[in-house]
C-alpha cells in the first residue's frame, strides 16, 4: 500500500520524550514494597521536566495518570495530586483514567485528542501500578449479573484462563513456541541492556526498607538474563491442569510508572522541544471478554484503516507481552514470523514485567528509541490487549525517515500529472 500522509483530524500530536522507573517484583520483597504509589509517578514527571528545561512548566497544560485500582496511594485523582507533588505550577490541571491494562496508553490517546481539537498544547500522559500495594482486582465488586445473566464468562476474570482459551482456539500456537518466545524476550532485553538501549529512558528511584537501609534501583527486577528452555519446560501451569500459560511465558506481577511529554508539532517547533514520533492514527477495539489476549488484532485492523495503511507498511512493532501466546496469535493473523526482527527488539513484559496502567508509554519508549537507530522506517506501532475483552493500537511515524512529513501519493500524483 502507498503511504498517505493521514493523521488525526487538525493540528498534528508529537511524541517528544518518554521515561519510567525501573519496573520492579510485587511483593513484599520487591524493590517498591516500602515506597508509594504516587512517588514513583511523581519521579517520571520530574524527570521529563528535567530533561527539558526549555519547557517551562507552566506551558503543560494538563496531566493526565491512568491506574487500575484507583485507591490508597494511587487514587485521589492522581493526575492532579502527582502533578502538585512534583511541584508543577497549581495552574496545571490533572486528571486519572482507568482502562486496565491500556491505561497510560489511553491516557496518551486521550490528551493527544485534545492536542489535536486545540484543547492543549502540551500535556503529560503517563501510568502507574503498583501490584504489591494493589493486587489485581483488589477492592472491586464485579455485579453479579455479569455471570447470573452470562454477560461474561467466568474465565474472563482470571487473565491466566483467557490466555489458555487462546490456546483452546489456536491449537497451531503450542507451549514449546510460547516458551521458546519466551526465551527470546529475555534474550532480546539482556541484548538491549548491553547496548544501553534500556536504560536511555529509565528513571532512578531510591528506595527504602526495613532493616536494609536505601538502594538506588537503577535497572529493572523482573529480568531473568539466560533463561533457558529447559527451565520453562519445568514450570507448572497454574491457570489449567497440563495447560500451556506459566509464570515463565507470561509477564508477572509488577510495580512501576510511565510517563510521556506529547505537545503540537507546532508548539513543539517554538519550544525547541525534539519530535521523536508523530501520532498517525489509533484505536481501540472490544471482543469477547474470555479471548481478551486477542484484543490487538481488531484494534490494529482499525488503526491501519484509519490511517490508510497496510500492515506491510508497519516496519516495527511493540506489541505488548502480557502472555506469549496472545502475541503470537496477533503475529499469525498478520502472517508474522514469531522471530521476525521488527518484532519487539528489545524484548518485551515477559521480561520487563508489566504494571497494568503503566505499560502502555513503555512500548512507545521504546519504539522511538528504535526509530532514531533505524532512519530506514517510516511507520511503527504500539498494541496491548485489555482486559475484559479489549486492544489498542497506536500508529506512529518516524522523523528520521526520509518521507517524514511527506504524501508520497500526492507527489505521485503530481508527477503523473505532469508527465502527461
Amino acid at each position: 500500500m502507498s503511504h498517505i500522509r493521514k493523521g488525526l483530524a487538525g493540528r498534528e500530536v508529537v511524541f517528544v520524550d518518554g521515561v519510567r522507573t525501573p519496573f520492579g517484583k510485587a511483593g513484599d520483597k520487591g524493590i517498591y514494597a516500602d515506597t508509594r504509589a504516587d512517588d514513583l509517578m511523581v519521579k517520571c514527571i520530574r524527570e521529563l521536566m528535567r530533561r527539558h528545561p526549555e519547557l517551562p512548566a507552566e506551558r503543560v497544560d494538563e496531566v493526565a495518570v491512568a491506574a487500575t485500582t484507583q485507591s490508597g496511594d494511587q487514587g485521589l485523582t492522581i493526575g492532579r495530586t502527582a502533578a502538585l507533588l512534583a511541584g508543577l505550577p497549581q495552574s496545571v490541571p490533572g486528571f486519572a483514567i482507568d482502562r486496565m491494562c491500556a491505561g497510560a496508553m489511553t491516557a496518551v490517546t486521550t490528551t493527544a485528542s485534545g492536542i489535536a481539537s486545540g484543547a492543549y498544547d502540551v500535556v503529560i500522559a503517563g501510568g502507574v501500578e503498583h501490584m504489591g500495594h494493589h493486587p489485581m482486582g483488589s477492592g472491586s465488586d464485579p455485579n453479579p449479573r455479569f455471570l447470573s445473566e452470562r454477560i461474561v464468562d467466568p474465565a474472563a476474570l482470571n487473565m491466566g484462563n483467557t490466555a489458555e482459551n487462546l490456546h483452546d482456539r489456536f491449537p497451531a500456537i503450542t507451549k514449546e513456541r510460547t516458551d521458546a518466545y519466551a526465551v527470546a524476550s529475555q534474550r532480546k532485553v539482556a541484548e538491549a541492556y548491553e547496548a544501553g538501549d534500556i536504560q536511555a529512558a529509565l528513571v532512578p528511584v531510591a528506595s527504602k526498607k526495613a532493616g536494609q537501609g536505601w538502594t538506588l534501583n537503577t535497572v529493572d527486577e523482573p529480568p531473568r538474563p539466560g533463561t533457558t528452555m529447559e527451565d520453562l519446560a519445568s514450570l507448572r501451569t497454574p491457570f489449567r491442569a497440563h495447560g500451556h500459560v506459566t509464570a515463565g511465558n507470561a509477564a508477572g506481577l509488577n510495580d512501576g510508572a510511565t510517563a510521556a511529554l506529547l505537545a503540537d508539532a507546532e508548539t513543539a517547533a517554538e519550544l525547541g522541544l525534539p519530535v521523536r514520533m508523530r501520532m498517525v492514527s489509533f484505536a481501540f477495539a472490544g471482543l469477547a471478554p474470555e479471548v481478551m489476549g486477542y484484543g490487538p488484532v481488531p484494534a490494529t485492523l482499525k488503526a491501519l484503516e484509519k490511517a490508510g495503511l497496510g500492515i506491510e507498511d508497519i516496519g516495527l512493532f511493540e506489541v505488548n507481552e502480557a502472555f506469549a501466546v496472545q502475541v503470537l496469535s496477533f503475529l499469525d493473523y498478520f502472517g508474522i514470523a514469531d522471530d521476525d526482527p521488527r518484532v519487539n527488539r528489545y524484548g518485551g513484559a515477559i521480561a520487563l514485567g508489566h504494571p497494568l496502567a503503566s505499560s502502555g508509554v513503555r512500548l512507545m519508549t521504546q519504539l522511538a528509541r528504535q526509530f532514531e537507530q533505524d532512519p530506514s522506517v517510516r511507520y511503527g506501532l504500539t498494541t496491548m490487549c485489555i482486559g475484559l475483552g479489549m486492544g489498542g493500537t497506536v500508529i506512529w511515524e518516524n522523523p528520521h525517515h526520509p518521507d517524514f512529513g511527506t504524501d508520497v501519493s500526492a507527489e505521485a500524483g503530481a508527477t503523473a500529472g505532469e508527465a502527461a
